[in-house]
């Protein structure tokens, strides 16, 4: 029950406020197919776990970001999942975004998880470098064990996604190929197309993954690409799953270099046709090209944050 119930007031002023002090998720635990090799809960909001999976060769990490009244409301709390970029990790938008002042008193869960410096939120055509299911981890494992032990509203209604670069496309193709478990989709300089641009994106995806994250090996296969699996991951080939989601895009329009793969006029040009497409089936989108290249822009991230929060159900 949520804590604006009636009854769950009265449960919670019959019982002196006891139940809405105890802090519900200080016993968050093992489970599907996680265990916890290490965790810092001392911070009042920043919440560090990190796991053994056998979906991911090495222990991946996560932050889990609290509202400021989550240890004394009592309340449940919509989720927003934050995805890292390219050569990036778990602490990111903690570091460099301010992600604690952004989300200062707004009632709202963060969890970024790490998403590998190039494993583009996918499970591999193929590794050299054992098993790295950035997908299963995420999707099968990650998003049910936050349900299970933090107070969340496990519903399309209370989860939000979004990311920058790969972790913008990260989102995108999450909130389509899982249709039902976002109601908020958001990419801050991430490319929609993994076909557009003469495949520009899927070499991107192949080269970088190559030589930072599975030793030779691919997301979607070289010289040869897995055609159903490019398709299947691909935006805009899912146009219809975004329709009834909050769709927010963000591009550059200066061409700044990215990783030395691509950079960002490839971005601007897939999300354009992405947008396209959007408006020719009617789903509407708040969109921003703006001026500069490959970054996370601050005020466009605290206006997508405000927006994740109208959209999602309240606390």
């Amino acid at each position: 029950m949520t804590a604006h119930h009636p009854s769950r007031r009265n449960i919670l002023k019959s019982a002196g406020g006891v139940l809405a002090a105890a802090p519900t998720a200080a016993a968050a635990g093992d489970g599907f197919g996680l265990h916890i090799v290490d965790r810092n809960e001392n911070d009042p909001r920043m919440w560090y776990y990190r796991f053994r999976t056998d979906a991911i060769g090495w222990d991946p990490g996560v932050n889990v970001l609290l509202p400021d009244d989550y240890h004394w409301s009592g309340r449940t709390y919509p989720v927003l999942y934050l995805l890292h970029g390219g050569l990036e990790d778990f602490i990111t938008f903690d570091a460099h975004h301010d992600i604690r002042g952004l989300t200062a008193g707004k009632r709202l869960i963060v969890v970024m998880p790490d998403g590998g410096r190039a494993g583009w939120y996918s499970n591999p055509v193929s590794s050299n470098a054992g098993p790295r299911n950035w997908e299963h981890f995420h999707m099968a494992q990650l998003l049910p064990w936050v349900e299970a032990n933090f107070r969340t509203y496990a519903e399309y209604d209370g989860r939000a996604v979004s990311g920058f670069s790969m972790g913008g496309f990260g989102a995108l193709k999450y909130a389509a190929k899982y249709y039902g478990h976002f109601a908020s989709v958001s990419a801050h300089s991430g490319p929609a197309s993994l076909r557009g641009a003469n495949g520009a994106v899927t070499h991107w995806a192949n080269l970088s993954s190559a030589a930072v994250e599975l030793n030779g090996g691919s997301v979607y296969g070289m010289p040869f690409w897995d055609e159903a699996r490019v398709s299947a991951d691909n935006p805009i080939q899912r146009i219809e799953s975004y329709r009834h989601k909050r769709v927010f895009l963000v591009a550059g329009t200066s061409p700044e270099d990215i990783q030395g793969y691509a950079n960002e006029s490839v971005v601007l040009e897939t999300q354009r046709e992405f947008k396209a497409n959007l408006d020719r089936v009617g789903i509407p989108h708040d969109s921003h090209e703006v001026s500069g290249g490959h970054y996370v822009r601050r005020d466009l991230l605290e206006r997508d944050i405000n927006g994740v929060v109208a959209r999602l159900r309240k606390a």
